[in-house]
This record gives C-alpha cells, sequence and structure tokens, in this order.
C-alpha cells in the first residue's frame, strides 16, 4: 500500500485524537467518582454513627451489669466473711459445749 503525503498528518491526527479521548475517559470517570464520593462518604458517616450509636448503648448494658455483678459479689463476700466467722466460732469452742 503507498502512503500518501497526506497519510502521515491523518495517522498524527488520529493519535492525537486517541491521546485526548483517553484523557477525557479518564476526566469523565474521575468526575464521577467526585460526584459519588460525598453520598458514600454521607452514608458512610451514618453507618458509623449508628454503629457507634449502637456501641454506646452495649457499653451503657455492660456498665450497668458490671455494677450489678460487684454489688452481688460484695454481697457474698459479707456473707461468705460471717459463714466463715461462724464456722470458726464454732471450731474454737471446746469440744464439750458443742
Amino acid at each position: 500500500m503507498s502512503q500518501t503525503p497526506d497519510r502521515p498528518n491523518v495517522d498524527h491526527a488520529l493519535a492525537r485524537l486517541d491521546t485526548v479521548l483517553t484523557r477525557l475517559e479518564a476526566s469523565v470517570a474521575h468526575r464521577l467518582e467526585a460526584e459519588r464520593e460525598p453520598g458514600d462518604l454521607e452514608t458512610e458517616l451514618a453507618i458509623m454513627a449508628e454503629d457507634r450509636a449502637r456501641l454506646a448503648a452495649e457499653l451503657d448494658a455492660a456498665s450497668a451489669r458490671l455494677a450489678t455483678v460487684e454489688a452481688t459479689t460484695s454481697d457474698v463476700g459479707h456473707r461468705l466473711g460471717r459463714a466463715i466467722e461462724a464456722v470458726e466460732g464454732v471450731l474454737a469452742r471446746p469440744r464439750a459445749a458443742r
């Protein structure tokens, strides 16, 4: 195939057009992603806020359970102490008094 004098100009123009179209496609993709991001960020922030609220509620419930366990432990400790004292008192009595 013989090349005409205009062929290099056409090839060059096509290469430039291809480069420009590639850059345009990248710009459009970037723009679409940038427009999508605020919604994505808002959605992610909403999810994080829900998670935070759920975790705060779970922490409050766990704190309440801990307070109950601590109170129960303290009560059991006092009762156990009294039981030990009673057993020691019985063991300390002379055998005849038992």
